[in-house]
């Protein structure tokens, strides 16, 4: 048949449309697949890394449903967020409007490629309906204590009079106008996911061999547990007075007790509140003061990756086993957000207390010596193992032993105690901004802060409204804010940051789960959960192996304890898709080497685009876009479609009826092809995810079955290739199927027949010296010197005369013949 792409397309989108092909089943009487992928936020058009993340999911769902699985397989939109709030300053538009509009235009781009999402689940998480349970669930987390408010640092830029999330913080200036952007404490709201650490941490166990290796350890550093002892630096009396008596000591925690005796100088963060009583009190100097200043307005983030600075606080402490007196820094390294502010340092033992003790002279004293002795001069940290030195008592043990010794004597003189710490901090899920979800609480003079009553949920965003980037538009709208408490009834004020998008994503899979009957009345189904939960296969980009999974998998179970779901963990199964490159750099608009998916679908047609992006790399592989190989997907596409005249209708009938032993050999090696494409699909599918590897083998397949004249043979191969073909290229695999097949084989659990793989004679290779001379054919059962016969025969003029003083037969492989000179 001739391939006409927009035709074959156009046809099969509208009977899927029509007929509901792709809703799930209500009954919930057959066994389910849940199969989805990340969902895209909406800015405008779709770029190659949603095609080929959407045409992952895609096959996946179209596999599972001719398997006679009942499969989910919705789509939505991760509408919230700062893009439309740059849009609507950009391009003088509402962020609803924007937003609405890009939702509209994406979902017609996605419907182009043919992909077989349920339509009846779709929504935006800007949805009123969908913020009404999200704040259900936030209310209902305040009250186990699970969500709470406290001070926090954040970017501001004063001539904007705004918070700056940290993607619009650019070298360290405000993204609009280009100010330094400073450190600002603020009230804010925080998620309790550090109550949850360990048991993110025990249940990465249950993902392994189900999720990438390397997300399982990115997750686990990112919980980042540690072990060590916690202990108190007392003040020194001199410092006591410094400080007027308001501090007496401060905590630190170390995870090297075997280091204890090597402190030669103690750091705190520039948001310590010793620092900051320093600061505000100007105890030091004005010089001094104001590097700290300096310090404090750069976020921890930004610290990090700076050259080591600190400031002498002109303090000192006491070293709890030595009595020695300990000088106190404040020093960019040290994080507030860690072990309470304070580090004991070490240089001699810590490469970061090396290079800050470096910078300012300060004393690095070894009591760690490995296999090679003392280091007389170091030039930089030894964090090998060893045995102690200088550590009075403990002088001699194996620093692995003599942590637990020390911990043990911490404890027993009751000056520290062993205690676990995770990296992982609480979650700020407080933005300043107006494109968000509305915090449902309440500020009231007299009961403080209030959750709003459910019944008056979902509290909705006002419309009118003006984006100009400066300020929060809810803090300055004239009427939004104004309200009645909802415990005593007094005027109040209602709170005016927004949710941080990251809170949308973490659930929106419950969501879906949910029948959408019922959408108005639950949030989640718990009943519909427990048949659909959990996800079977999830994909989705890289990038998102950190935050967005483990909120998801934290949110998954804080929603298990507030009894909305039995599910414990999110996702069974996770693929990671590689990015799309062009010219070695990621896609991006501002690059310049962007490829339109729309172009390619109007040209080639999206079984094309589709072929391609499944074809051209391993899904979990960066992909390189190549202009020639789409015209090569291209070109197999017609010729599947042109070949298909090769099967006629009585053979489409009666091709059961082949009788393989009366087969000649290029028949047998086409029906091997083709049932050889058929055992990579189902390893594809249960396992390997290559789907590059089909593809090749579907190709093979083609070259084959054109190698004979068979149609039977014909009829036999594209019975089984458009049904293995249907996830990948669906538009033309339905025609044919249909034209051929009245699509019965759709509904056909296909089977791998063994006597395909039955050889009538093996291919040997011949080698003189480990030189590959010729090739021979013999029967399977050909014996040792049947085989070595018909080496010698056929290779006779590289032997003749020659002494023959090794043979050797690998089976079904090759014979190799050692001679002599």
């Amino acid at each position: 048949m001739e391939y006409n792409p927009k035709d074959i397309e156009n046809k099969w989108q509208s009977y899927w449309n029509e007929n509901n092909s792709f809703e799930p089943d209500d009954s919930y009487k057959k066994e389910k697949k849940y199969i989805l992928s990340m969902f895209p936020y909406p800015s405008g058009r779709i770029h190659m890394g949603h095609v080929r993340n959407y045409c992952l999911g895609d096959a996946f769902a179209r596999y599972f449903r001719k398997a006679n699985y009942n499969v989910l397989h919705p789509i939505g939109w991760d509408s919230f967020g700062m893009p439309a709030e740059n849009a609507a300053i950009k391009h003088k538009l509402h962020p609803k409007k924007w937003t609405y509009e890009n939702i509209d235009y994406m979902r017609d781009e996605l419907k182009a490629l043919g992909l077989s999402f349920s339509s009846t689940r779709e929504f935006a998480t800007s949805d009123e309906l969908y913020t009404k349970w999200e704040q259900e669930f936030i209310i209902k987390m305040y009250e186990k204590d699970l969500l709470y408010r406290k001070s926090t640092t954040v970017n501001w830029c004063e001539p904007c009079h705004t918070v700056l999330a940290n993607e619009q913080v650019e070298e360290g200036c405000c993204w609009r106008c280009d100010t330094p952007v400073e450190q600002k404490e603020m009230p804010g709201y925080y998620v309790a996911i550090t109550k949850y650490a360990q048991e993110l941490l025990d249940d990465l166990k249950s993902l392994e061999g189900e999720w990438p290796s390397q997300v399982l350890t990115m997750q686990e550093n990112w919980i980042g547990r540690s072990e060590g002892l916690e202990f108190t630096f007392d003040l020194s009396k001199d410092s006591r007075y410094k400080l007027n008596k308001n501090f007496t000591s401060y905590n630190v925690f170390t995870t090297r007790p075997d280091t204890i005796y090597g402190v030669s100088y103690s750091a705190l963060a520039p948001e310590h509140p010793i620092v900051k009583y320093i600061v505000e009190n100007k105890l030091l100097s004005e010089e001094k003061i104001n590097k700290i200043k300096a310090m404090q307005k750069v976020s921890e983030r930004d610290r990090a990756t700076m050259p080591k600075q600190g400031v002498s606080l002109e303090i000192d402490v006491i070293h709890p086993l030595t009595a020695e007196k300990i000088p106190v820094w404040v020093a960019n390294f040290v994080l507030a957000s860690y072990g309470g502010g304070a580090v004991m340092a070490v240089p001699a033992h810590d490469q970061r207390d090396f290079e800050f003790a470096r910078e300012y002279d300060l004393p690095i004293k070894q009591v760690i010596v490995g296999p090679d002795g003392l280091i007389e001069r170091m030039t930089e940290a030894y964090t090998g193992e060893g045995e102690l030195i200088n550590s009075e008592s403990f002088t001699g043990l194996k620093n692995t032993k003599a942590k637990k010794a020390i911990i043990y004597h911490f404890e027993q003189n009751s000056n520290g105690v062993k205690q676990i710490n995770f990296k992982l901090r609480d979650w700020g899920v407080s933005r300043q901004r107006y494109w968000g979800a509305p915090i449902p609480f309440v500020h009231c003079d007299d009961c403080g802060l209030v959750p709003e009553k459910i019944k008056n949920l979902p509290i909705a965003l006002p419309e009118d409204v003006e984006i100009t980037g400066e300020g929060n538009p809810l803090d300055t709208h004239p009427t939004w804010k104004h309200c009645k408490c909802p415990n005593c009834g007094k005027d109040a004020i209602r709170e005016t940051d927004t949710l941080d998008t990251f809170v949308q994503s973490s659930w929106y899979f419950l969501r879906y789960a949910t029948n959408p009957k019922k959408w108005n009345k639950e949030g989640i189904s718990q009943a519909d959960s427990d048949y659909w939960m959990d996800v079977d296969q999830y994909i989705g980009g890289i990038e998102h192996a950190i935050l967005h999974l483990l909120y998801a998998r934290f949110f998954t179970k804080v929603l298990n304890d507030l009894e909305y779901t039995n599910s414990r963990e999110p996702f069974k199964r996770l693929l990671t898709q590689g990015m799309v490159l062009k010219d070695g750099a990621k896609m991006s608009k501002s690059k310049g080497n962007v490829v339109d998916p729309d172009l390619i679908v109007e040209k080639y047609g999206a079984d094309t685009a589709r072929l391609f992006i499944l074809f051209a790399a391993p899904p979990t592989k960066e992909l390189e876009w190549n202009d020639s190989a789409v015209d090569g997907a291209f070109r197999f596409i017609r010729k599947f479609a042109e070949r298909s005249s090769h099967v006629s209708e009585d053979a489409a009938k009666n091709f059961s009826n082949i009788d393989h032993s009366t087969l000649n050999k290029e028949e047998k090696e086409a029906r091997k092809k083709v049932y050889e494409a058929l055992e990579k699909s189902n390893d594809v599918f249960a396992k390997t995810y290559a789907f590059n590897t089909l593809i090749a083998a579907s190709m093979e397949a083609m070259n084959a079955l054109q190698a004979q004249d068979n149609e039977l043979v014909w009829a036999e191969g594209y019975y089984i290739l458009t049904n293995i073909l249907e996830p990948i290229i669906p538009h033309l695999s339905w025609e044919l199927a249909d034209k051929l097949f009245a699509r019965k084989n759709f509904d056909d659990k296909l089977e791998v027949k063994e006597e395909v793989f039955t050889l009538d004679s093996i291919i040997l290779a011949v080698t003189i010296n480990g030189k590959k001379r010729c090739e021979i054919e013999v029967s399977p059962s050909a014996t040792k010197d049947e085989i070595l016969a018909s080496a010698k025969d056929n290779s006779s003029k590289w032997i003749e005369g020659k002494e023959i003083i090794k043979e050797i037969v690998v089976p079904n492989k090759l014979v190799n013949l050692v001679i002599k000179g």
